[in-house]
């Protein structure tokens, strides 16, 4: 049911003056969907329970979201239960349509409280719709026989309550609590003052950082490349293209290049490696801790 361009209080009057449906006329409008696909009969059941929808979306208005994207939300649930329902169970449709159109409107209005997502699990769900309740009604009631809860106290009752984790609690009374709050927004009231993201802690490396690594990098490379003058052509040949250009060679190729067995190929790499490891020892030791 599209609802662009109405208002709520002209979806509602529709609504009202939707027909209402026995229980034989509302089995056969269930079975011509579910047997046929008959698109007649699903509007015509949807439509007999819009004002369900309606007064669903009613129950949400305080979480702050239009009552025409509720009502939405509403019928949308209302057309899931419409293709999912079995007349043949024997439940009313309106028994059965109601847990769709509460859930989807649950969604929507968690969806929408926060740019943060404010939960998806079970607990959470029931605590964001529920949690205020139950602390109000468990504060009346400690304070009925002269008790004070407090805080840690009651989020212990209403996670007992609620049959939840008590730290789901702690953590949607913090969402609860608190507003999205824009990064970019003036930390004073002066327009040309720093922004709170500029609080932020850059994740990358420091200036410092970065410029003792490039001149680590440099220095090992230099010492690397004098010795690499300690290898005979052949030996620095393998070490090149084993390990330093491109994606390295095989053993395969560099043996067919070389008119060598691969074995042989591999003893002068590890004889290569020995030697520049002894040269880089000599020369400078220190180079060993960047390898």
């Amino acid at each position: 049911m599209a609802l662009d361009g109405y208002n709520e209080h002209r979806i509602t009057r529709q609504a009202m003056k939707s027909e209402m449906l026995d229980a034989e006329t509302e089995l056969a409008l269930a079975r011509a969907w579910r047997d046929r696909r008959d698109e007649a009969a699903l509007h015509r059941l949807v439509q007999a329970y819009m004002r369900l929808a309606v007064s669903m979306a009613a129950r949400f208005r305080r979480y702050g979201a239009p009552m025409n994207d509720l009502i939405q939300e509403a019928s949308l649930g209302l057309m899931k239960a419409a293709d999912k329902f079995d007349p043949d169970r024997g439940v009313r449709f309106s028994t059965y349509a109601v847990w769709w159109i509460k859930a989807g409107i649950q969604d929507y209005v968690m969806r929408n409280w926060s740019m943060v997502r404010t939960g998806s699990t079970a607990s959470q769900k029931s605590l964001f719709f529920n949690m205020k309740r139950v602390q109000a009604r468990l504060e009346r009631e400690a304070a009925a026989e002269g008790m004070v809860l407090d805080a840690h106290q009651l989020r212990q009752m209403v996670a007992l309550d609620l049959g939840v984790p008590l730290a789901d609690v702690a953590m949607m009374e913090g969402r609860l609590a608190g507003m999205d709050f824009s990064l970019n927004a003036p930390q004073g009231a002066d327009e040309d003052g720093r922004e709170w993201i500029d609080l932020l802690e850059d994740d990358g490396a420091s200036p410092g950082a970065l410029v003792e690594a490039e001149h680590d990098t440099a220095h090992l490379r230099s010492r690397l490349a004098r010795a690499l003058t300690r290898l005979n052509p052949r030996e620095r040949h393998i070490v090149l293209e084993r390990k330093v250009r491109g994606d390295g060679r095989t053993l395969e190729s560099l043996a067919t290049e070389l008119g060598l067995s691969k074995e042989r190929v591999r003893q002068l790499e590890c004889a290569a490696f020995a030697k520049l490891r002894r040269a880089i020892e000599t020369d400078a030791p220190e180079v060993l801790s960047l390898l």
